[in-house]
Protein backbone atom coordinates (compact mmCIF):
# COMPACT_ATOMS: atom_id res chain seq x y z
CA UNK A 1 0.00 0.00 0.00
CA UNK A 2 1.17 3.40 -1.06
CA UNK A 3 2.15 5.57 2.39
CA UNK A 4 0.18 8.99 2.50
CA UNK A 5 1.47 12.36 1.75
CA UNK A 6 2.36 13.82 5.06
CA UNK A 7 0.35 16.74 5.96
CA UNK A 8 1.00 19.53 8.46
CA UNK A 9 -2.25 22.07 8.84
CA UNK A 10 -1.80 25.51 9.90
CA UNK A 11 -5.14 28.13 10.84
CA UNK A 12 -5.62 29.89 13.84
CA UNK A 13 -9.72 28.59 13.66
CA UNK A 14 -9.91 25.60 15.06
CA UNK A 15 -13.34 25.13 13.14
CA UNK A 16 -11.50 25.14 9.75
CA UNK A 17 -8.59 22.72 11.24
CA UNK A 18 -11.50 20.41 12.39
CA UNK A 19 -13.01 20.59 8.63
CA UNK A 20 -10.24 20.91 6.71
CA UNK A 21 -8.63 17.43 8.52
CA UNK A 22 -11.97 15.90 7.92
CA UNK A 23 -11.71 16.19 4.29
CA UNK A 24 -8.20 14.99 3.92
CA UNK A 25 -7.32 12.64 6.33
CA UNK A 26 -8.44 9.77 4.25
CA UNK A 27 -5.61 10.62 1.66
CA UNK A 28 -3.60 12.34 3.87
CA UNK A 29 -1.67 11.87 7.05
CA UNK A 30 -1.67 14.59 8.68
CA UNK A 31 1.11 15.12 11.13
CA UNK A 32 0.30 17.84 13.41
CA UNK A 33 -1.67 21.34 13.51
CA UNK A 34 -0.76 24.68 14.52
CA UNK A 35 -2.21 28.11 15.21
CA UNK A 36 0.44 30.39 14.97
CA UNK A 37 3.80 31.20 13.04
CA UNK A 38 6.12 29.55 16.02
CA UNK A 39 4.39 26.21 16.50
CA UNK A 40 4.25 25.98 12.76
CA UNK A 41 7.71 26.85 12.10
CA UNK A 42 8.60 24.21 15.11
CA UNK A 43 6.05 21.38 13.92
CA UNK A 44 7.33 21.33 10.46
CA UNK A 45 11.04 21.10 11.27
CA UNK A 46 10.10 18.73 13.98
CA UNK A 47 7.40 16.30 11.86
CA UNK A 48 9.06 17.00 8.12
CA UNK A 49 5.69 16.93 6.04
CA UNK A 50 5.44 16.29 2.93
CA UNK A 51 3.40 19.47 2.12
CA UNK A 52 1.98 22.34 4.83
CA UNK A 53 -1.18 23.90 4.17
CA UNK A 54 -0.99 27.59 5.42
CA UNK A 55 -3.48 30.20 5.93
CA UNK A 56 -1.77 33.81 5.24
CA UNK A 57 -3.32 35.74 7.89
CA UNK A 58 -1.88 34.06 11.28
CA UNK A 59 -0.78 35.31 14.56
CA UNK A 60 2.49 35.76 14.75
CA UNK A 61 3.98 36.99 11.86
CA UNK A 62 1.65 36.11 9.12
CA UNK A 63 1.46 32.72 6.84
CA UNK A 64 4.64 34.42 4.41
CA UNK A 65 7.01 34.16 7.74
CA UNK A 66 6.21 30.03 7.65
CA UNK A 67 6.46 29.88 4.31
CA UNK A 68 9.90 31.35 4.01
CA UNK A 69 11.89 29.28 7.23
CA UNK A 70 9.97 26.41 5.32
CA UNK A 71 11.71 26.76 2.45
CA UNK A 72 14.89 27.68 4.05
CA UNK A 73 15.06 24.10 6.26
CA UNK A 74 13.00 21.85 4.10
CA UNK A 75 13.24 22.39 0.38
CA UNK A 76 12.07 19.59 -0.40
CA UNK A 77 8.68 20.53 1.58
CA UNK A 78 5.92 21.66 -0.10
CA UNK A 79 3.84 24.95 0.58
CA UNK A 80 0.50 25.67 -0.50
CA UNK A 81 -1.44 28.98 1.46
CA UNK A 82 -5.38 28.00 2.12
CA UNK A 83 -6.99 31.25 2.67
CA UNK A 84 -9.97 33.62 2.30
CA UNK A 85 -8.12 36.52 1.52
CA UNK A 86 -8.28 37.47 -2.14
CA UNK A 87 -6.00 40.24 -1.52
CA UNK A 88 -3.44 41.34 -4.36
CA UNK A 89 -0.82 41.91 -1.75
CA UNK A 90 -1.33 38.73 0.20
CA UNK A 91 -1.40 36.48 -2.64
CA UNK A 92 2.24 38.64 -4.22
CA UNK A 93 3.62 38.51 -0.49
CA UNK A 94 2.83 34.73 -0.76
CA UNK A 95 4.29 33.94 -3.73
CA UNK A 96 7.70 35.69 -3.77
CA UNK A 97 7.47 34.08 0.20
CA UNK A 98 8.12 30.83 -1.72
CA UNK A 99 4.22 28.82 -1.90
CA UNK A 100 3.78 26.65 -4.36
CA UNK A 101 0.24 27.23 -4.48
CA UNK A 102 -2.63 29.81 -3.70
CA UNK A 103 -5.67 27.79 -2.74
CA UNK A 104 -8.88 30.20 -1.23
CA UNK A 105 -11.79 28.45 1.11
CA UNK A 106 -13.81 28.59 -1.66
CA UNK A 107 -12.56 25.64 -3.30
CA UNK A 108 -14.75 22.97 -3.74
CA UNK A 109 -14.61 20.30 -0.92
CA UNK A 110 -13.72 17.68 -3.77
CA UNK A 111 -11.56 19.35 -4.98
CA UNK A 112 -8.76 20.48 -2.34
CA UNK A 113 -7.01 16.52 -2.24
CA UNK A 114 -6.50 16.65 -5.71
CA UNK A 115 -5.42 19.98 -5.62
CA UNK A 116 -2.84 19.18 -3.22
CA UNK A 117 -1.75 16.30 -5.44
CA UNK A 118 -1.29 18.75 -8.26
CA UNK A 119 1.17 20.64 -5.97
CA UNK A 120 3.32 17.72 -5.07
CA UNK A 121 3.52 16.74 -8.33
CA UNK A 122 5.31 20.35 -9.14
CA UNK A 123 2.34 21.95 -10.51
CA UNK A 124 1.90 25.47 -8.81
CA UNK A 125 -2.55 25.36 -8.23
CA UNK A 126 -4.04 28.99 -7.79
CA UNK A 127 -7.62 29.73 -7.48
CA UNK A 128 -9.26 31.35 -9.78
CA UNK A 129 -10.31 34.59 -7.90
CA UNK A 130 -6.82 35.35 -7.35
CA UNK A 131 -4.92 34.31 -10.49
CA UNK A 132 -5.37 37.37 -12.20
CA UNK A 133 -2.90 38.69 -10.04
CA UNK A 134 -0.32 36.76 -10.81
CA UNK A 135 -0.76 37.71 -14.15
CA UNK A 136 -0.81 41.66 -13.84
CA UNK A 137 3.19 43.05 -13.58
CA UNK A 138 1.76 46.31 -14.92
CA UNK A 139 2.41 48.02 -11.34
CA UNK A 140 5.73 45.96 -11.10
CA UNK A 141 8.09 47.02 -13.72
CA UNK A 142 9.89 50.10 -15.31
CA UNK A 143 8.40 52.00 -17.67
CA UNK A 144 10.39 52.35 -20.82
CA UNK A 145 11.26 48.64 -20.86
CA UNK A 146 8.63 48.50 -23.83
CA UNK A 147 6.57 45.86 -21.97
CA UNK A 148 3.69 48.69 -21.64
CA UNK A 149 3.13 47.76 -25.35
CA UNK A 150 2.53 44.29 -25.17
CA UNK A 151 -1.10 43.21 -25.30
CA UNK A 152 -2.71 42.11 -22.19
CA UNK A 153 -2.25 38.37 -23.03
CA UNK A 154 1.43 39.09 -24.02
CA UNK A 155 1.76 40.56 -20.25
CA UNK A 156 0.45 37.26 -19.02
CA UNK A 157 2.58 35.30 -20.94
CA UNK A 158 5.40 37.62 -20.07
CA UNK A 159 5.06 37.17 -16.36
CA UNK A 160 5.05 33.32 -16.05
CA UNK A 161 7.98 33.01 -18.55
CA UNK A 162 10.02 35.36 -16.52
CA UNK A 163 9.26 33.32 -13.86
CA UNK A 164 10.96 30.55 -14.67
CA UNK A 165 8.10 28.84 -15.83
CA UNK A 166 8.49 26.45 -19.02
CA UNK A 167 6.46 26.75 -22.31
CA UNK A 168 4.44 23.68 -21.27
CA UNK A 169 3.95 24.76 -18.03
CA UNK A 170 3.02 28.60 -18.86
CA UNK A 171 0.01 27.42 -21.89
CA UNK A 172 -1.36 24.67 -19.61
CA UNK A 173 -2.00 27.69 -16.58
CA UNK A 174 -2.98 30.02 -19.66
CA UNK A 175 -5.06 27.20 -21.18
CA UNK A 176 -3.95 27.92 -24.62
CA UNK A 177 -1.73 25.58 -27.09
CA UNK A 178 1.80 25.40 -26.90
CA UNK A 179 1.76 26.08 -30.90
CA UNK A 180 -0.04 29.39 -29.81
CA UNK A 181 1.92 30.67 -26.78
CA UNK A 182 4.92 30.22 -29.35
CA UNK A 183 3.31 32.82 -31.70
CA UNK A 184 2.82 34.80 -28.45
CA UNK A 185 6.82 34.53 -27.58
CA UNK A 186 7.75 35.48 -31.20
CA UNK A 187 5.40 38.68 -31.11
CA UNK A 188 6.96 39.75 -27.97
CA UNK A 189 10.67 39.29 -29.04
CA UNK A 190 9.62 41.15 -31.59
CA UNK A 191 8.40 44.23 -30.10
CA UNK A 192 11.17 44.61 -26.84
CA UNK A 193 14.01 43.49 -29.81
CA UNK A 194 15.28 40.39 -27.67
CA UNK A 195 15.50 36.92 -28.42
CA UNK A 196 15.62 34.80 -25.79
CA UNK A 197 13.89 33.96 -22.50
CA UNK A 198 17.33 35.07 -20.78
CA UNK A 199 16.91 38.50 -22.16
CA UNK A 200 13.15 38.67 -21.16
CA UNK A 201 13.94 37.69 -17.39
CA UNK A 202 17.03 39.79 -17.17
CA UNK A 203 14.35 42.63 -18.82
CA UNK A 204 11.60 42.23 -16.45
CA UNK A 205 13.81 42.25 -13.71
CA UNK A 206 14.82 39.90 -10.47
CA UNK A 207 10.81 40.38 -9.04
CA UNK A 208 9.74 37.83 -11.24
CA UNK A 209 12.24 35.04 -10.90
CA UNK A 210 10.39 31.90 -9.78
CA UNK A 211 11.72 30.61 -6.78
CA UNK A 212 14.06 27.46 -6.94
CA UNK A 213 12.13 24.07 -7.06
CA UNK A 214 14.89 22.05 -4.85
Amino acid sequence: MTARPRLLLVDDHDVVRLGTRALLEERFEIVGEADNVGSAIELAKERQPDVVLLDVRLPGGGGAAVAVEVRKALPGTCVVAFTVSTSRLDVVTMMNAGVDGYLTKTTHSEDLADLLDSALAGHRPVSKEVAGYLLDIDDEIDTGSGIEHLTPREREVVNLIARGYTYRETSHRLEISVKTLETHMSNIFTKLGIASRHQLAALVGPTFTRPDDD
